[in-house]
Formats: C-alpha cells, sequence, structure tokens
C-alpha cells in the first residue's frame, strides 16, 4: 500500500520555477527511497499564497502562453502578466505539469496538487 503524505508549501516570495520543481519532485515520489520510474508513488502538495509569487526577469511581459482549438486561426495567446492578475495558480499549475514525465501517470500526480490563493 502507497503511504501518500500531505505536504504544505507556502508560496509567498518563493520564484515560480524554483518552486514548480520542488512540487514536481513531491509530486512524483522522488523524495523517497523506495521511487520507481514506473511507478506512482508520490504525495500529496498543498500550495498557499499562490497570488505572491515571483517572478524573476521581464518575464510578466514577454512571457506568453500558447493554447490551439484545432481550426485554421485557432490559436490563442495569454500574456503572463494577465494570467498573473486573473488566475496565479494557472501559471504554477502550468509549470508543474511540464516537468512531470508526459505519460499516463501525469494526471494522476496533477490531481494530487491543491492550489488556495
Amino acid at each position: 500500500m502507497i503511504k501518500r503524505n500531505l505536504h504544505k508549501i507556502d508560496a509567498a516570495d518563493q520564484v515560480a520555477g524554483r518552486l514548480a520543481t520542488k512540487i514536481a519532485t513531491f509530486l512524483r515520489g522522488k523524495n523517497k527511497p523506495e521511487y520507481e520510474p514506473y511507478l506512482d508513488n508520490g504525495d500529496i502538495v498543498e500550495v498557499v499564497n499562490v497570488n505572491k509569487m515571483k517572478f524573476t526577469g521581464k518575464k510578466l511581459d514577454q512571457k506568453k502562453y500558447f493554447r490551439y482549438s484545432g481550426y485554421p486561426g485557432g490559436l490563442k495567446e495569454t500574456k503572463m502578466s494577465d494570467l498573473a492578475e486573473n488566475n496565479p495558480g494557472d501559471i504554477l499549475k502550468r509549470a508543474v505539469r511540464d516537468m512531470l514525465p508526459p505519460t499516463k501517470l501525469r494526471d494522476g500526480m496533477m490531481k494530487r496538487l491543491i492550489i488556495k490563493n
């Protein structure tokens, strides 16, 4: 039986990328001695104060997120600054998702990520 611990992380005054790597490590289970890459042994991670996260450099002005509907002309873009105002948890969720392996296990890992403002 898998024992899942709860990790509570305060995101206030932490850099988004470094925080995302820490969260991805806990979700994947790499901090445990019984880690296997083909098993989902990760823990539950709860993140608070996401709206107080720090961003380094000019990312807020220059970074853009894209989504594509699949139709011609269906490419939409959103600036990171707009996303930081409206939904800062989405920035962290996207960063963590991209740091996890693109396998069948990723959806289960992402369900154990709880983000609270």
